[in-house]
């Protein structure tokens, strides 16, 4: 950039200066956008409608790329769907095709408590923090943070929240994923894993 030596012109007296001209340096065009202050990504926020009076709001990081964002994916639609197939007494099983191996099993034994002690739920699951740690080949490791204190669970036959809420309806909690992307290229869940707190990697999910 070629340096500008200003110059002080003697005006007489009586007579006006024009107006000095903007100088614009030859790398930098009028109106080039980096001149301006960058619009900084924010995260967005999701909300899936389970069923009337059950929702899962996702909080997306900033920035994900399609991996992530297919991880994030199989991540969320695993639990939304598994509280759509307790809301629907078990009817509802499009959850299982979000996991494989032995989050399978898992899956179905979490829903199948709930329909065995006749419970349901009503309220808002809330997922953030959402965080891919690592990523070998295809498969990968998703953290989040489970917030549930917005959910009540239910008789299922009075639709009455039960006098003593379980733990998971008071603090949240770490869930680990395992996930392994198929030759379909989706992304699919195949270990589960949480901690609570008091556990020191429970604790990050605190705000």
């Amino acid at each position: 950039m070629r340096a500008v030596v200003a110059l002080a012109l003697l005006v007489p007296v009586g007579c006006s200066s024009p107006a000095p001209r903007p100088f614009t340096p030859d790398d930098l065009p009028v109106g080039d956008p980096s001149s301006a202050q960058q619009a900084v990504p924010t995260p967005r926020v999701e909300t899936v409608e389970v069923s009337p009076g059950v929702r899962v709001v996702v909080e997306w990081p900033a920035v994900a790329d399609r991996d992530t964002t297919g991880m994030i994916d199989a991540f969320r639609d695993y639990r939304a769907g598994s509280f759509k197939s307790v809301v629907t007494g078990g009817q509802d099983t499009a959850y299982l095709e979000t996991v494989q191996d032995g989050a399978s099993s898992d899956a179905y034994r979490w829903v199948r408590e709930f329909l065995d002690q006749r419970r349901s739920v009503r309220g808002t699951s809330r997922l953030y923090a959402l965080n891919v740690v690592s990523v070998t080949g295809r498969g990968a490791e998703l953290h989040g943070c489970v917030d549930e204190t917005g959910m009540r669970l239910l008789d299922a036959e009075t639709g009455k929240a039960v006098r003593r809420q379980p733990d998971w309806t008071r603090k949240p909690f770490l869930q680990v994923a395992g996930l392994r992307r198929g030759d379909d290229g989706v992304w699919r869940i195949k270990l589960l894993r949480h901690a609570e707190l008091p556990s020191e990697r429970a604790k990050g999910c605190l705000r």
